[in-house]
């Protein structure tokens, strides 16, 4: 783990940047210096995220960016907004937070993103995409009305501009005439084509005094004339026409400049200071290149989006220990269901890599999907194919189907479609903290109708479970975490489940353990400590009511378990069915507590939630001296003596 003293012994060579403690030291420097000072944060994020990973290329591709912005707005009084996040470590370094640095998504240390608890120049937090436009709009109108003077800037990427949000926001935005300036973050160059020398002078000429002055006073004395108002629109075009093609941002009410180079900063600033005395909205198209200034993240950028800590000189990440990924357990399997099943089709909203889709994509290239940063549209295409007696998989994050969710409900489950969902990185998801932890698809997937929903206990489990959602004639859900599993082999030649049935692991007295998903081994772990009954429920819906029931004879206290927030989740079920038939035995709930959950290593994490062993251990145990259960087992497990 990286130390405070490595990162201020590393201060030493950056000595620009060591003067900067908030923007406003940017704003009396010097182009020279700035360029220089862009030169210092470069070197400095490589060296900080090498020692603690995170995300890198997205923000190498801004530093530029990120300087000109702060050096020509007032922030935070003008509002700045990142989409996602991914690329504001350089903003979090020029905002007070480089001696932080070297905690970035530890515990207590700086999240991965902007959070607005955090800093008073991270003014909206993100995490997931395309909602910077829609947060700036609402801020731009806010200052309006509280008769407030300022700047508000949104930054984009092009992947999250592809997103219907950020179009929703453009077109609710261009006519309201608001304050606000859009900058898109081009790092693909998949809008315009390269910028040249007489792209970055006519975005220069389109941005400035002049032209602003001469548009304006043209369209006041147009307007004045009633019979040549239609003249005005044409009037604009035609000057715009002689030197760039009109846009569909302008078309949308926003005035469009660019592209311009995002790494050379006499431009950016110049084009900034122009456009920032602009009335209206804007729409700055600034062309960049992810993973700047580090040839093996210019080399790799995908590689280099989010990385664990690495050699800085050679770019070698550090490997991390471990047997197979639940992800590349649903990647082998993918391929190798593709292969019997011509029928399955496979969609991602722009998480191929994260998904573990590599290989598909390259061995059925045809049969593969990537809708971009658009999960609405990747639930209902997939409605949309099983329409046609196609079998899709969506493969999607937990927390990134909550966007699909209307989706979900109406297009698939409501017409029970025949939809596999592998939902990836369900539960805790360490570092990436709140935005990102999949806490909630028990709860919000157990009220929909005809879906079944699977938790594997372990890898072998998994990959039985991915078969019979795509064997079952209906929409079925396998939600499994981020990272490895306990270890178990995987027998490819493993039949499908039976619908709706669990398994008793081992049997013990007084006390059953009901085990779903991730948390089945610990479960088990702590069973064999105490002789209690421990059982892997692998469905949460449907229940294996048969063996709740059963469970429920046999035992004073059942206790579930779960990786998902108790609110809604599989305890509750189990609690609905012992209910409904009028049991009366006790029944305790451990999961995911009602808190947004703070990054931290997963270990960590479930360590705070109680759901490792001994938090699992010391909550039953509580549990069993309450009801004068085998109390003397507690203080012989507090000595170590079990």
């Amino acid at each position: 783990m990286p130390d405070a003293s490595a990162a201020d012994a590393a201060l030493a060579t950056y000595p620009l940047l060591e003067q900067i403690q908030d923007p406003a030291d940017l704003r009396s420097m010097s182009s020279e210096q700035l360029k220089e000072l862009a030169a210092e944060l470069r070197a400095f994020l490589i060296d900080s995220v090498s020692r603690t990973g995170g995300h890198l290329a997205a923000g190498l591709g801004v530093v530029e960016l990120t300087v000109a912005i702060h050096h020509v707005f007032d922030t935070p009084h003008d509002r700045l907004v990142w989409d996602v996040g991914h690329q504001a470590y350089p903003h979090k370094i020029l905002t007070g937070r480089r001696d932080r640095m070297h905690r970035m998504r530890m515990k207590g240390g700086l999240s991965g993103f902007p959070k607005r608890s955090e800093s008073r120049y991270d003014t909206f937090g993100v995490g997931h995409s395309s909602t910077s436009i829609s947060a700036a709009l609402g801020m731009s109108i806010a200052a309006r009305v509280k008769g407030e003077q300022r700047q508000v800037i949104a930054v984009i990427g092009d992947g999250s501009l592809g997103a219907g949000m950020a179009f929703e926001a453009l077109n609710h935005g261009g006519p309201l005439d608001p304050d606000l300036l859009v900058i898109l973050n081009d790092n693909e160059m998949s809008i315009s084509p390269p910028v040249g020398a007489i792209s970055r002078h006519l975005s220069r000429l389109l941005s400035s005094r002049v032209y602003t002055s001469v548009r304006e006073g043209s369209k006041t004395a147009l307007r004045s004339m009633p019979h040549l108002r239609h003249l005005v629109g044409r009037w604009e075009e035609h000057m715009k026409g002689m030197v760039m093609p009109s846009t569909m941002f302008e078309e949308m009410g926003f005035n469009y400049i660019g592209p311009i180079d995002g790494h050379d900063m006499d431009d950016l600033v110049a084009t900034l200071n122009n456009m920032k005395a602009m009335p209206g909205p804007r729409f700055l198209h600034v062309s960049t290149q992810k993973g700047r200034g580090y040839e093996p993240a210019e080399g790799q950028p995908v590689q280099f989006h989010g990385v664990t800590p690495f050699d800085s000189k050679t770019g070698r990440m550090h490997k991390k220990a471990g047997g197979k990924t639940y992800t590349q357990i649903f990647g082998d399997w993918l391929c190798e269901a593709a292969e019997k099943e011509p029928r399955l089709l496979a969609i991602t909203p722009a998480m191929r890599e994260g998904s573990g889709m590599v290989a598909f994509s390259e061995r059925f290239p045809e049969r593969y999907f990537d809708v971009g940063i658009a999960e609405q549209h990747a639930v209902t295409l997939a409605a949309g194919m099983a329409c046609e007696g196609m079998k899709p998989v969506v493969a999607i994050y937990s927390t990134f189907l909550q966007r699909a969710y209307d989706q979900l409900v109406h297009d698939v489950c409501l017409q029970r479609l025949d939809v596999t969902f592998a939902v990836d990185r369900a539960g805790l998801v360490g570092a990436d903290g709140a935005t990102h932890a999949g806490s909630f698809d028990l709860s919000y997937g157990r009220p929909l109708p005809n879906l079944v929903i699977m938790a594997p206990a372990d890898e072998n489990e998994c990959r039985r479970m991915l078969q019979t959602a795509l064997e079952h004639p209906g929409p079925a859900m396998v939600r499994y975490p981020r990272g490895c599993g306990p270890g178990v082999e995987i027998d490819p030649s493993a039949p499908v489940l039976a619908i709706g049935e669990g398994e008793i692991l081992r049997q013990g007295e007084h006390v059953a353990l009901l085990g779903f998903g991730s948390r089945v081994a610990p479960a088990l772990e702590v069973g064999e400590e105490i002789n209690a009954t421990v059982a892997n429920m692998r469905f949460v819906k449907p229940l294996d009511e048969r063996l709740i029931l059963e469970l429920a004879d046999q035992h004073q206290l059942l206790i579930t378990i779960e990786e998902n927030v108790i609110a809604g989740g599989a305890g509750s079920a189990v609690s609905e069915l012992l209910s409904a038939h009028g049991l009366a035995v006790r029944c305790v709930h451990l999961g995911l507590p009602d808190v947004c959950q703070e990054q931290a290593s997963h270990g960590e994490q479930l360590h705070v939630c109680g759901l490792d062993a001994p938090g699992i251990r010391d909550a039953v145990l509580s549990e069993m001296a309450d009801m004068g259960l085998d109390p003397s087992l507690k203080p012989a497990l507090a000595q170590g003596q079990v």
